[in-house]
């Protein structure tokens, strides 16, 4: 059986995460104290084989009871993630002011703001622990949805429920917040200061050929793959469930959308099923 907890932020969209996995077949409960996990974990064995449930700073005090149940959870060999969500501060207060709720802990800390330096602050060591972390500040609901329906679809094939996920993005925007390995490729040729180039991205056909034209891309390429196809059988033997590659270059257009789809393709000829997201492509 798989058990999701969906944790985090509070507006950073864990509601909408429940009811997509309510559509992917999971049973769902939100707002669960968390000393009743392990309880839920016995009545979900007779409904569906899959578990989701929301735990968040809205249980209080019975927040404490989150590690000791996650233990007997774990006591169990249950397949348990945590999946946490987040969401940049200018965000989250926007979706508290469009949607008019109120923060949880908005009477303890007094404003939008302090409400949710505390719920990072109550939050840290959950947040550490998580198995995925997804930082919602730019999915749409429908894009949600495509990503957690890829995370925890069934898998079968070389990465044995690994999920990999390939991510360009631009160092400008920042890095992605659940990285596990970083590329950065900001000295290969910069297609930005082509005229023709500048507004086109790395999917594109003139921009990979100019890409490709640099000397240092092919070694570079195949030094990426020696790496990968080294690392990725013992990350899925040590029980990784999530292997996230992110490849990086100025603006998160061009180099390193050219990169990605390289490496995508690579790990496909190899049986792997990598995910591929392209984060700033349009910024």
């Amino acid at each position: 059986m798989r058990f999701v907890i969906i944790t985090g932020i509070s507006g950073s969209g864990k509601s909408q995460a429940l009811r997509i996995f309510e559509d992917l077949g999971y049973y769902c409960v939100d707002n669960l104290p968390p000393a009743l996990l392990p309880q839920l974990a016995d009545l979900g064995n007779g409904r569906s084989p899959n578990i989701a449930c929301v735990v968040d700073v809205r249980a209080g005090t019975g927040l404490d009871a989150l590690e000791p149940a996650l233990e007997e959870l774990s006591k169990r060999e249950l397949n348990t993630t945590i999946l946490f969500l987040e969401a940049s501060d200018p965000v989250l207060v926007n979706r508290f002011k469009e949607t008019r709720r109120k923060h949880p802990l908005l009477l303890e800390a007094g404003g939008i703001l302090p409400s949710i330096q505390r719920e990072r602050e109550l939050l840290t060591d959950l947040k550490d622990h998580a198995h995925k972390v997804i930082d919602t500040s730019d999915h749409t609901p429908r894009s949600l949805s495509q990503l957690l329906g890829e995370l925890f679809a069934d898998r079968t094939g070389p990465q044995a429920g690994m999920v990999i996920t390939i991510v360009s993005f631009g160092f400008k925007h920042g890095l992605p917040l659940d990285a596990d390995l970083v590329f950065d490729v900001r000295f290969l040729a910069n297609p930005h200061y082509v005229r023709e180039l500048r507004w086109q991205d790395g999917q594109q056909a003139g921009v990979i050929e100019f890409v490709k034209q640099d000397p240092l891309t092919e070694p570079f390429l195949q030094k990426l793959y020696d790496l990968v196809t080294f690392t990725i059988p013992p990350y899925i033997q040590e029980g990784k469930a999530y292997l996230t590659i992110a490849v990086g270059c100025t603006g998160g257009r061009h180099r390193s959308v050219m990169v990605t789809e390289e490496l995508a393709s690579f790990l496909r000829s190899r049986g792997y099923e990598p995910l591929v997201q392209h984060r700033d492509i349009k910024k």
